[in-house]
């Protein structure tokens, strides 16, 4: 431990006496300082012992001691070594009353003792406790490594907050705690999500410091990762400052987590090789082939029904467009990890293709994740005419499948993204393209061009104002051709609606008793209706 007052009192070399503060003796001494100046404080730091002869001092004036040792004690001198039989035969009253009254510790210095044996001893206390810190901060590492080799992060928590005396959590990248040590600090240990999500925002490395809730502890948040946005943090809760040798643990281990987290670019780039080879072989009708190649890889996700969700940034920046994808495999991959889930993240271009469990926490967390970005663009123009914002992602979900229907789940993943680009949304389910009506897809451009130009010649009929074809042909598709009903509707004599009928397909060269095309100009006069 660092030297105190204490310590060089009980010093068997130095003889020093207390004459004044010995309740206060127990406070560590940063450094031992000679000083005659009068006013010596603009050269202290605190935590000095200053030693003196009172060569330049009125020691035995009352007011000057007084206003002497209240600045000395306001700059945090730790205590006054005086040197007796060099200027003063004893430490006069003046400077003992002083010191008494502002509670400061006064060491008498008898003449055999040099200041210099005094230095010697508080830099030799120093450097022993400062060895003792760095012995301590190896063994803590060793220990720490152990920990990590044997029983991974929950480990390494558990040797680090026996190390700080206090406790630690991992979060990951997303901010959601995923082990604590001891466990009791869970619920503390949530409670800082926001101060993590913070420090996510900061270029790594990061920390801060932070007070726990309703001053409970001190906590020390470390970003990890080497990246430009962190992989995960770590918390450190203590009653007090971290000292030297619980700075060298909590050190390595951000050292040992980053390396458990941040896995080098070479294995991330054969697991997406992978990822990828896998998707391909599922995709091709082959989930023998594709079991065999992930063997014990993704678990039982490829046995099991899943879902695949395809991703497109709406941003013209790739870089932006890389980042949102980024984001979003990175809240998949937290969440899959959190619930011990298997999970298949493949990039595929300027799309985002996954492959996670139905049910599973993978699929959840992002459709909440798209369920936010789209509360979030409510109300934009750009939302409004389907078009996006230039930040921001749009999923389609496929319904639930094994695995000899992949191909079938990824065309239904792209049709439900296709359907969320017109329509201006971030995230559509394929159920839901079934649930609906199929009208809003008339909405497409290409759509409401055919319609144009298939009724183009019957609108210009109408407007010679020599009949009314258009809504005479919506009467008459309406009632399924039944020429009465039709006819009442119009308000007409079913002989008139015939030969308007005739007169439509005489314009438009096509014969009213061809179901297609009655489909058609159906659409065509649905799609016009809802412009």
């Amino acid at each position: 431990m660092r030297p105190t007052l204490a310590s060089l009192v009980h010093h068997s070399a130095l003889k020093l006496t207390v004459r004044a503060g010995e309740d206060r003796l127990d406070v560590p001494v940063r450094w031992a300082h000679v000083s005659e100046l009068a006013d010596p404080v603009p050269y202290m730091e605190g935590g000095e012992l200053l030693l003196i002869t009172a060569l330049k001092l009125d020691a035995e004036e009352p007011e000057a001691m007084r206003r002497y040792v209240k600045r000395l004690a306001e700059a945090g001198v730790v205590g006054l070594g005086f040197a007796v039989g060099v200027n003063y035969e004893d430490i006069p009253k003046a400077l003992v009353d002083a010191a008494e009254q502002e509670g400061l510790p006064l060491l008498e210095v008898p003449r055999r003792t040099p200041f210099l044996a005094i230095s010697k001893a508080v830099s030799a206390a120093i450097a022993a406790d400062q060895y003792r810190a760095v012995t301590a901060g190896f063994a803590a590492q060793r220990e720490l490594t152990r920990q990590t080799l044997t029983n991974g992060p929950e480990g390494l928590l558990a040797a680090l907050a026996t190390q700080v005396d206090g406790w630690a959590a991992l979060y990951d990248a997303s901010g959601a705690v995923v082990a604590t040590a001891p466990e009791w600090a869970g619920r503390r240990a949530a409670r800082l999500t926001p101060d993590v999500e913070r420090l996510r925002e900061r270029p790594a490395p990061a920390s801060s410091v932070v007070g726990g809730p309703e001053n409970e502890d001190r906590v020390e948040l470390h970003s990890l990762g080497t990246g430009r946005r962190p992989r995960a943090a770590l918390a450190v809760g203590t009653a007090a400052a971290l000292g030297t040798a619980e700075r060298y643990a909590v050190h390595s281990a951000i050292a040992l987590l980053t390396l458990t987290t941040e896995r080098s670019r070479s294995l991330q780039d054969a697991e997406q090789r992978i990822d990828a080879a896998v998707l391909r072989m599922l995709l091709a009708g082959e989930p023998d082939h594709a079991r065999m190649v992930a063997g014990d890889l993704y678990g039982a996700l490829l046995d099991a029904p899943f879902r695949i969700v395809v991703a497109e940034s709406t941003s013209t920046s790739t870089s932006t467009s890389t980042s949102a994808l980024a984001a979003l495999a990175e809240i998949v991959e937290s969440a899959a990890a959190r619930a011990g889930e298997a999970v298949l993240v493949v990039p595929e271009g300027a799309q985002l293709v996954v492959l996670a469990a139905d049910e599973g926490a993978a699929i959840a967390a992002c459709g909440e994740y798209m369920g936010a970005l789209e509360a979030a663009r409510t109300g934009s123009v750009a939302e409004q005419q389907g078009g996006g914002d230039e930040n921001g992602l749009v999923v389609g979900l496929s319904a639930p499948v094994g695995p000899i229907a992949a191909a079938a789940a990824y065309k239904q993943a792209e049709q439900a993204l296709s359907v969320a680009r017109r329509r201006g949304r971030v995230f559509v389910e394929h159920e839901q393209l079934a649930a609906g009506s199929v009208l809003p897809l008339l909405a497409d451009d290409a759509v409401r061009a055919f319609a144009d130009g298939l009724l183009r010649p019957l609108q210009e009929h109408d407007a010679t104002g020599r009949g009314d074809l258009v809504a005479s042909l919506r009467a008459w598709l309406s009632r399924h051709g039944q020429w009465d009903a039709a006819a009442a509707d119009l308000g007409v004599h079913r002989h008139t609606l015939r030969y308007r009928m005739r007169r439509v397909e005489e314009i438009l060269g096509r014969s009213l008793d061809d179901p297609d095309v009655r489909m058609e100009l159906w659409l065509a006069l649905k799609t016009t209706q809802t412009d």
